[in-house]
């Protein structure tokens, strides 16, 4: 019987958009995988070892294979990249004497900001860092020019308070402002720009339209009003996950880009695959969320939580790994996943295949990732001898596949240290 209910088109959607869903519809792409019957890729188990092995390898050689030396998948590690750049910002506010809960807000704000600025940037643009000529790109480039642009007020609608994000400052913003702020310029261009700036633009009007999460003002930080009132009495704070992703998927669900609708609902990150077509017994039973930014802004966000206000998060163990470029090519590079022979065009310049992000093959992409993820975490973790407990999926994204995703990248593609798979990013999904 449907947990839900009755099965609507609105039951259907709103089923979609909660994290047990992810597995769930990305289970029954494995489960063809395992058969055989992939549209676009060949499944290789076998390889799961040597991609478990290779992940190791960087676990021993730099965190000692002691998971008390690695930090979650999160934000903050790109914020980070090269210098410490939160924790000097956490000192200041001390010696301003902000209190913790400000600190946390102003924290959040930040990071929700840099989040929704990191989809793919492309393979050409750089960052360089004023303060230290340091150059940056990808994911890490993003988190440093967000951290200058918030500290120099980009993201601020109230004058002498540059260390804030609200819905007036957003407003502010235009692709001209985001590509100044942004180092673009015709020899460093950036892939996605005006997706980017319009998600801001848009966040501003999603931050308005819900004062029950943000508050009056429209401010990030002020989820932490949202969830005190749904904590769990405990000392300290407990605070249920699912309240948290309410608030990120329903608070936001105005800036994503209108893709799918169900039941007048949009879907946000859910894509057609039409692999599942061989087991579908209605049309949306192909669909397969990810709301993989989704998850990125709560993986980054528990962290605040739990290192700034020191509270306990209950139920992320629904949390996934995250089907973006790097974890995803980690498999394709090493074997796991190999793409069917023709399967998609081949850009000219790289001379890689290529396809936007609602291609079916992307799509089928991004579920095995899903599930190749907690594979090889498993793996990982029967080789070390842990717990999930002992060595979270949060650590496995930080410490193996993300970086070993990326340190593969640069060994095979040392140009670009691109995918090995192109996305045509409009700057809202990776």
């Amino acid at each position: 019987m449907n947990p839900l209910g009755e099965l609507t088109p609105q039951t259907t959607a709103a089923y979609l958009r909660t994290l047990p869903a992810i597995r769930e519809r990305c289970s029954r792409v494995y489960d063809l995988a395992t058969q055989g019957k992939l549209q676009y890729f060949d499944y290789h188990p076998a390889k799961e070892v040597d991609a478990a092995d290779f992940c190791l390898g960087i676990i021993k050689r730099d965190y000692n294979s002691d998971p008390a030396n690695i930090q979650p998948h999160g934000r903050w590690r790109h914020l980070d990249a090269g210098t410490s750049r939160i924790e000097p910002l956490l000192a200041k506010w001390s010696s301003e004497q902000v209190d913790g809960k400000e600190k946390a807000r102003r924290l959040i704000d930040l990071f929700l900001v840099s989040v929704l600025l990191d989809a793919g940037a492309g393979n050409l643009w750089k960052y360089t860092e004023p303060s230290t000529e340091n150059v940056f790109n990808r994911s890490e480039g993003l988190g440093v020019a967000s951290v200058h642009m918030f500290k120099n007020g980009f993201f601020s609608g109230v004058e002498g308070q540059p260390c804030r994000v609200d819905a007036a400052g957003l407003a502010k913003i235009t692709a001209e402002r985001t590509a100044a702020a942004m180092q673009v310029t015709d020899s460093n261009p950036m892939t996605g720009l005006e997706g980017r700036a319009s998600l801001l633009f848009n966040l501003s009007k999603a931050l308005s339209a819900s004062p029950q999460f943000f508050g009056a003002e429209g401010r990030p930080g002020n989820i932490i009003d949202f969830l005190e009132s749904q904590a769990l009495p405990t000392s300290p704070p407990t605070i249920p996950l699912s309240a948290l992703w309410t608030a990120l998927l329903d608070g936001l669900n105005p800036i994503w880009p209108s893709r799918i609708s169900l039941g007048g609902i949009a879907l946000g990150d859910v894509w057609p695959c039409p692999t599942l077509a061989q087991t579908a017994s209605g049309e949306s039973d192909i669909l397969v969320p990810f709301h993989k930014l989704t998850q990125w802004l709560t993986y980054s966000l528990v962290e605040i939580f739990q290192k700034v206000l020191g509270w306990n998060v209950q139920g992320l163990e629904d949390m996934t790994g995250l089907p973006e470029y790097r974890n995803g090519g980690l498999l394709v590079d090493l074997g796991v996943l190999t793409l069917k022979p023709n399967a998609l065009s081949t850009d000219p310049k790289s001379g890689l295949p290529t396809a936007p992000p609602s291609h079916p093959a992307i799509v089928e992409w991004r579920a095995m990732t899903v599930i190749e993820l907690d594979r090889i975490a498993n793996l990982i973790r029967e080789k070390l001898n842990l717990t999930p407990a002992q060595l979270s999926l949060a650590q496995v994204l930080e410490a193996a596949t993300w970086k070993g995703g990326r340190e593969i990248a640069k060994t095979k593609r040392p140009e670009t240290g691109g995918p090995p798979i192109e996305i045509e990013s409009d700057g809202t999904v990776f």
